[in-house]
């Protein structure tokens, strides 16, 4: 589903056990924790990326190599943690929107276009992005596709908007150069209207074992999507998350293959606030409410903060940049300006980027 830039670029379940036992912890130990938690603070660094268009998704491989990409063809990269960024446009291609990009090296990426019909592509580089291999182009007038996410450069997944009421998910187990469609007989039958928000590239997420989550919206109610065999087969779920046109599930991911987060809210509504936080601790089978994020409006993007002492969530929206030590019950805000979508590879390096080609690189200090 689109999300169109700002104007300036263009049956809730029982509470799971992770949240009981973060929740006992804060009650018997408060003294403690509030000393931890009051301890914690972020870093923030400004990089120049070179250019001005909206930046709307960011992959880092490590903490030196990062990849970015967004609207007029364009994507960035930097091999020193962001000191310097190379930026370029994808030739012939000025016109693209690319709302998600997966790297794997200083060399290996793959982008994704969204957009209505054959705008929706996916593309490849193995030589830094010097040359890009368009890999698959969406036939159907009615297909959009929303955000991919890959096991390793080999396996991956994508997924878009509802079609004739049968979700619309590619899979590829040969590095891209086949992807190829999930039968209607391997998932739920899709609500009208349903799909994803193509904001930040995190309606879906890989885990180990061949698990994988998408989060959708859009619809009457909103759900997640589960798989165990690296996207043959699909379950859904229903999370208690207010659903309805232009609203639900943004982003999804996941701490390990047990404990995860769903953000989401109501598109276009920037400064409101809903019940848009969810949480599970047993892999996505059930889901409950967690604490509603600061920032208004609602969460475009978040990542879990890998090396943190504690279970720390990142989320940005046009409403600005909160996180939680505590895996989305409670929230502090990091920033006030606008965000789509952000990825940490550890406690000290993450990078958001967002409109007027903005990269920020946020890290953890103490706790």
């Amino acid at each position: 589903m689109i999300i169109r830039p700002e104007p300036a670029v263009s049956s809730r379940s029982p509470l799971p056990v992770f949240a009981r036992a973060v929740c006992l912890f804060a009650i018997l130990a408060v003294g403690t924790a509030a000393t931890v938690d009051a301890q914690v603070r972020t870093t923030r660094t400004e990089q120049d990326s070179g250019t001005d268009v909206l930046l709307q998704a960011v992959s880092p491989v490590s903490d030196q190599i990062v990849w970015a990409s967004g609207h007029g063809g364009t994507f960035a990269r930097t091999t020193d943690g962001g000191d310097t960024w190379t930026t370029s446009v994808v030739p012939g291609e000025e016109t693209l929107q690319f709302r998600d990009i997966d790297a794997f090296s200083a060399n290996t990426a793959y982008m994704m276009s969204a957009g209505g019909g054959t705008v929706s592509r996916i593309y490849r580089t193995d030589d830094g992005g010097e040359t890009w291999d368009l890999q698959f182009q969406n036939q159907h007038p009615d297909g959009f596709f929303d955000c991919m996410s890959f096991w390793d450069v080999d396996h991956g997944v994508l997924y878009g908007d509802e079609i004739d009421g049968q979700f619309y998910i590619l899979r590829t187990e040969d590095g891209g150069r086949s992807w190829n469609r999930v039968p209607a007989s391997a998932l739920p039958p899709a609500q009208e209207g349903e799909g994803g928000f193509a904001a930040s590239g995190t309606c879906v997420t890989t885990g180990a074992g061949g698990r994988g989550w998408i989060s959708t919206g859009a619809a009457e109610r909103a759900r997640v999507l589960m798989t165990d065999d690296q996207g043959r087969t699909w379950t859904d779920v229903p999370v208690p998350v207010s659903g309805g046109n232009g609203a639900g599930l943004t982003t999804i991911g996941f701490l390990d293959n047990l404990v995860g987060v769903a953000l989401g809210g109501v598109i276009g509504d920037n400064q409101g606030r809903t019940e848009n936080v969810t949480v599970t601790s047993d892999g996505g089978r059930t889901w409950t409410l967690g604490g509603r994020s600061r920032l208004t409006g609602p969460v475009y993007g978040s990542s879990w903060v890998p090396g943190a002492p504690q279970p720390t969530v990142f989320a940005v929206g046009p409403g600005g940049a909160d996180f939680s030590v505590d895996g989305g019950f409670s929230w502090r805000a990091a920033d006030t300006r606008t965000y789509w979508a952000v990825s940490f590879v550890s406690a000290d390096r993450g990078w958001a980027v967002g409109p007027a080609g903005r990269i920020t690189r946020f890290g953890f200090r103490g706790g």
